[in-house]
């Protein structure tokens, strides 16, 4: 007898007439509320699939997100399903890319970022027209209720953690039916950074910001003249209201639009992933969103931190150097700069000058005064040692000359330690330096007053 081969593009096309079969029968099962018989007729046309739902044209993708999603759904897996629903609104909304992949398979990707990271080349540009959507209404609006309510409660319990999912199932559901709402997704995010979820809250931070979401909102209002109630209206409804003049029902015809949030959508994703310590990451979206906001203080303070912690210190220089030259009076980067000017002994001066200027911009920066007192004082374990052993090998007047110069820097580091201890009095530190300093100055009394602040703290534990 002989063998019988099958082409590729047969055993492909015997896949798909499978699966067409089986979501085709999910469809008619969750219709008829048979979730049991849906669930297995999704799992046969899953395993055949193998997560590549891109081989399935539109059509099916729609049938499948549908029945998997409504299934879900009477499951009480409610935020699963919505999100598999929401896809739905995607097939209808998104541009669809379809061609053939190197296997001569018919592929269908939705969105030009799939699309793209596909790989695939030549593919055309299409369009599709959802019909299931309208089925679902009367199951998803009583959810969005319950899932808005639920979310509300949270957030204003400061249960931020159970509120993120919640908001974000709000916006998958009302996704699923047709409306595109992004403020409930922006609620979920803003619920995961505030519950600490940062890992979620930068994917929807950046899903937001891919998607050029911006916040602006219009809302149209009008005076009722039977009530005399201000009501929101409809954009449409406004305009015919509004065109009806004197024959109307309503007045005072007025437009209000929120402002741009996304200036502050980049900066809090910035420092998302900063802090989840995602810092070359960081570098790359700042590099984005400063083409996008260049006056944005904000990121270019998270640049430099990014910098920092990613150890690239001439950069991180560079950048606190163009954040000064913006705001010449942010007394915070004048200590930086100043703390990385004091590691290179060619620019301690600097330091010393970058110091003074940021306890001139405020003059309450304990940790600037603390910096220039030991900065002034220099290295004083090493000037000790430096004299013991002049003195020891006779040079007598080198050894002068070491501990003159040493005196001289104690004073002048006095009163830069007197307003470290002004603006920090719980330091010991502080006080225990300046006891040393009273006593080499030859301040008796405040040395002795200083050793019994000294031993009253240590007592305390402080």
């Amino acid at each position: 007898m002989k063998k019988i081969f099958l082409s590729i593009a047969l055993v492909s096309m015997t896949f798909a007439l499978a699966q067409k079969k089986e979501i085709a029968a999910a469809v008619k099962a969750i219709d008829a509320g048979d979730v049991a018989a849906t669930n297995t007729q999704i799992a046969a046309a899953e395993a055949a699939m193998g997560g590549k739902t891109y081989l399935l044209e539109p059509s099916l993708q729609e049938q499948y997100y549908y029945a998997k999603g409504l299934a879900l759904l009477k499951s009480g897996k409610n935020a699963e399903g919505a999100t598999y629903l929401a896809k739905m609104s995607d097939l209808g909304k998104s541009k669809i890319y379809a061609g053939k992949d190197a296997s001569k398979n018919k592929v269908y990707f939705v969105g030009k970022a799939d699309a793209d990271q596909s790989g695939i080349q030549g593919l055309k540009e299409e369009t599709y027209t959802t019909t299931l959507t309208g089925k679902i209404g009367n199951t998803i609006n009583p959810l969005i209720e319950a899932a808005n309510k639920t979310a509300m409660e949270a957030y204003n319990a400061k249960n931020y953690t159970a509120a993120a999912p919640k908001f974000k199932e709000v916006y998958d559901l009302l996704k699923a039916g047709g409306q595109d709402n992004k403020q409930y997704l922006y609620y979920s995010g803003l619920n995961y950074a505030l519950a600490d979820k940062r890992a979620e809250a930068i994917n929807v931070y950046n899903e937001l910001i891919n998607s050029g979401y911006t916040g602006v909102n219009t809302t149209y209002v009008a005076k009722n003249k039977k009530t005399g109630a201000v009501d929101s209206l409809d954009k449409t409804s406004w305009d015919l209201y509004k065109k009806m003049g004197e024959s109307s029902d309503y007045t005072d015809f007025k437009t209000e639009t929120s402002p741009s949030i996304e200036r502050e959508l980049f900066e809090t994703n910035a420092a998302l992933l900063i802090e989840d310590g995602r810092n070359d990451e960081a570098l790359a979206f700042i590099d984005k969103g400063l083409k996008k906001f260049p006056s944005s203080a904000k990121l270019s303070e998270l640049q430099g931190t990014a910098y920092f912690k990613s150890g690239k210190m001439d950069e991180f220089i560079t950048n606190l150097k163009t954040q000064i030259t913006k705001n010449p009076s942010d007394a915070n980067n004048w200590y930086n700069l100043g703390v990385l000017q004091s590691k290179d002994p060619a620019t301690v001066n600097d330091a010393v000058a970058s110091y003074k200027k940021a306890t001139e911009l405020k003059p309450g920066f304990a940790q600037a005064w603390q910096n220039l007192t030991y900065l002034t004082m220099g290295d004083d374990a090493k000037a000790i040692d430096d004299y013991n052993a002049a003195k020891k090998a006779g040079k007598t007047e080198a050894a002068n000359k070491i501990i003159e110069a040493r005196r001289l820097r104690l004073a002048a580091a006095l009163p830069y330690a007197e307003k470290w201890y002004e603006n920090d009095q719980n330091s010991v530190d502080a006080v225990s330096l300046l006891k040393g300093l009273y006593l080499s100055n030859k301040k008796e009394a405040k040395f002795q007053e200083f050793k019994t602040k000294e031993a009253a703290m240590k007592a305390a534990g402080k």
